[in-house]
């Protein structure tokens, strides 16, 4: 089981309140993803410790650990902040628990043990080295955002599935690509080529990678910058960043797209999709669709021109 708490915004959208969370459950049967309100969560720690008499399991879901493994009777878990080590260690019945540091993902939005196979719409998801169809996209566990995870990466790729579907093998803009994630779901649903764009060097270098691993780095063109760093219109754009950037950059963004092109934009609290939006239709865009999921939003947009 896993669970990746939402991220709240930074600045002038600090009092979001974390409305949710979401929760992919792993078991027998397979892994699917729920959405729960009212949780909040800070930065989760590691345990491990000997389960003899089998029952731990139940027990740190109840005690609300976002992610668990079992092994024998070799039990890992991630456990809030909220509850302590100690009281872990008497709520199971062992003499202590082994703790340690625990890593985030998404920028600290995503919490798990470690990576595992996963489905958004009709892609599949898998860590680097596992084998998998040829179709699934394979990541390495790095730092840049985009596990797949997080659910502003699901409504972007559910976003692009469906405008790729009508319109296939155009060439697809990805803005803020991070682990490319979105960039490669973008090949993989049919588009002909992807430019994708990092103002981070760290990120390019692990896109460059992913790209590489899945065999598509002969159509995918990385570049270093913003919007503006680069010339041309698509006939879709993607951005999945926050939503005061999306706002900043919206007169760059819209002159990226091209005739009666897409904007997919993603990122952005429900509580401010409304400013985002009206940022976006003043300089011309229509609204085609919402899509929400977990307290968060994408936006589908199309140009009047």
């Amino acid at each position: 089981m896993v669970r990746c708490p939402d991220q709240p915004v930074n600045g002038s959208e600090s009092s979001y309140p974390y409305p949710c969370l979401s929760v992919f459950i792993c078991g027998p049967s397979p892994c699917s993803s729920v959405f729960i309100c009212g949780y909040h969560s800070a930065v989760p720690y590691r345990i491990e410790f000997v389960d003899r008499s089998g029952g731990a399991f139940d027990r740190l879901v109840e005690l609300g650990a976002l992610d668990v493994e079992i092994e024998g009777s070799r039990v890992v878990a991630l456990i809030p902040d909220s509850t302590t080590p100690e009281a872990i260690a008497s709520a199971l019945g062992v003499a202590r628990v082994a703790a340690s540091a625990a890593v985030g993902r998404d920028e600290g939005s995503v919490w798990l043990l470690r990576p595992r196979a996963f489905q958004v719409g009709r892609l599949r998801i898998v860590p680097a080295g596992t084998d998998a169809d040829p179709a699934a996209i394979k990541l390495i566990d790095a730092a840049a955002f985009g596990t797949g995870l997080h659910p502003t990466t699901a409504l972007s790729i559910e976003a692009l599935d469906d405008i790729l579907q009508r319109d296939p093998a155009v060439s697809v803009l990805d803005v803020g690509t991070g682990s490319g994630v979105l960039a490669l779901a973008a090949l993989r649903l049919g588009a002909r080529e992807v430019v994708a764009i990092d103002i981070d060097e760290d990120a390019l270098r692990v896109a460059a990678e992913n790209a590489r691993l899945n065999a598509l780095d002969d159509r995918v063109r990385l570049a270093h910058g913003g919007p503006d760093s680069i010339s041309g219109a698509f006939p879709v754009v993607v951005a999945n960043i926050l939503a005061a950037p999306l706002i900043e950059m919206a007169p760059a963004l819209v002159r990226r797209v091209g005739h009666h092109g897409f904007l997919v934009l993603s990122g952005i609290p429900e509580s401010v999709i409304g400013n985002v939006d009206r940022a976006y239709r003043h300089i011309g865009m229509r609204h085609v669709e919402t899509r929400a999921r977990g307290g968060w939003v994408a936006l589908v947009l199309q140009a009047s021109w």
